[in-house]
């Protein structure tokens, strides 16, 4: 978890909003109190129909009662998005980041997992740090908003 608090830091520091399940949990709870910590703006598209375990580090909720189905919003919502870990929901929010074109980081993926998405996109970077997520981030950016 430590990956996704530095990374959540990163992200506010950079002046970008986080915008991560918003769940109290894992990688979304660390990287939502990693973007509080810095003071960042956090929003969580929460898979229920209320708040009941939201990360109190959430700013911003939106309640979606839509279960895994809110993986959509949040990919359709990001402009380049981040996987820390991969676990079956950061798989299929991964591999429908893929499908709308979205930019992708995978930060210490697995080899498996590595070989296996960047072999399905051009779109998708692997990175050993938070840090380099971040600076493949501000590219991806600076590419699909020229000046």
């Amino acid at each position: 978890m430590t990956n996704a608090f530095e990374l959540g830091q990163r992200i506010a520091e950079a002046g970008w909003v986080l915008l991560t399940g918003g769940r109290a949990s894992g990688v979304m709870d660390a990287a939502s109190r990693g973007a509080k910590a810095a003071g960042g703006l956090t929003i969580g598209i929460l898979p229920t129909s209320d708040r009941a375990g939201m990360s109190a580090a959430v700013d911003i909720p939106i309640i979606t009662d839509l279960g895994h189905a809110r993986n959509t919003l949040n990919i359709l919502s990001s402009q380049v998005v981040i996987a820390c870990g991969m676990g079956a929901g950061t798989a299929s929010e991964v591999a429908l980041a893929i499908k709308a074109e979205r930019s992708v980081i995978l930060l210490n993926p697995g080899t498996e997992s590595a070989a296996f998405f960047c072999g399905l996109s051009h779109r998708v970077m692997t990175a050993n740090s938070p840090e380099v997520a971040i600076d493949l981030t501000r590219k991806f950016l600076d590419c699909t908003n020229p000046p």
